[in-house]
């Protein structure tokens, strides 16, 4: 419960600042800091609702120095988050709102993140959607993940990539390199080229890229977004999404 020792502490720590300021500057022996802690509990115990108050307070502090640091990292970020040529980009290309999706082929909660995205990007003509691969879950992401790189190298137009990127999310079993190439197979990329690529440097350096990008926005899970100067963390659901595009589109959660 660290919310409730914060609270404790900083208690106590009021209670040393009402000690003598001779004893302050010293350490307090067990009987001293005996009479503190009965202080400090039949504080608490006469004034219960100050812990719910403290841990509120503290919660609100939490989430705005974790929002600040998220809206940082896109800021410094921003060009590569939504323009790096190692994107794939889906929707409108010119559009008004970027949606960034993080994503693991592995993720359960993937999967609905995917039937969000498709409505989102269905309903939105103006929605510029971008995709990047986050194989954080097993060494079978990581290879999903990889062929999924390498059809985007073949596929910059990205129609067939999101055929790939359903069937693959959807299908059943653990994602990994076999299950990838043979959905590669099935949607009519050359199965030589991707060999070839599989090979080249374009796929470590763009796996790497998505995961410093992660990091400096403090992502460890999928899926996670970026729309406009927010970063979203988990499948919030469609509605969340659509009310945090129109925020980024307008500044409120409906247009």
């Amino acid at each position: 419960m660290p919310l409730f020792r914060f609270v404790i502490s900083a208690l106590f720590a009021l209670a040393l600042i009402s000690a003598p300021m001779s004893a302050s500057a010293q350490s307090f022996n067990d009987s001293q800091r005996g009479d503190i802690e009965k202080i400090v509990r039949e504080y608490l115990i006469a004034h219960p609702e100050v812990l719910e108050e403290a841990m509120n307070e503290l919660s609100k502090r939490q989430t705005a120095a974790e929002a600040a640091k998220h809206e940082a990292g896109v800021a410094k970020n921003a060009d590569v988050i939504f323009n790096s040529p190692r994107n794939v980009t889906l929707g409108n290309k010119d559009g008004d709102v970027t949606f960034v999706e993080f994503f693991d082929y592995n993720c359960g909660y993937c999967k609905r993140a995917m039937t969000d995205m498709m409505e989102l990007m269905k309903a939105d003509p103006k929605l510029k959607v971008v995709l990047k691969e986050f194989p954080v879950l097993s060494q079978g992401s990581v290879e999903a993940a990889q062929v999924g790189v390498g059809v985007r190298m073949q596929d910059p137009t990205g129609k067939k990539y999101l055929d790939f990127h359903q069937k693959l999310l959807t299908g059943r079993g653990a994602a990994d390199k076999a299950r990838a190439m043979a959905v590669a197979k099935e949607v009519g990329l050359d199965m030589a080229k991707l060999e070839k690529d599989l090979a080249s440097a374009e796929v470590r350096n763009t796996l790497e890229e998505n995961f410093k990008l992660a990091e400096a926005m403090g992502m460890n899970g999928t899926p996670s977004y970026v729309i406009g100067k927010q970063v979203v963390i988990g499948a919030v659901g469609v509605e969340s999404l659509r009310e945090k595009i129109s925020n980024a589109r307008c500044g409120k959660a409906t247009c």
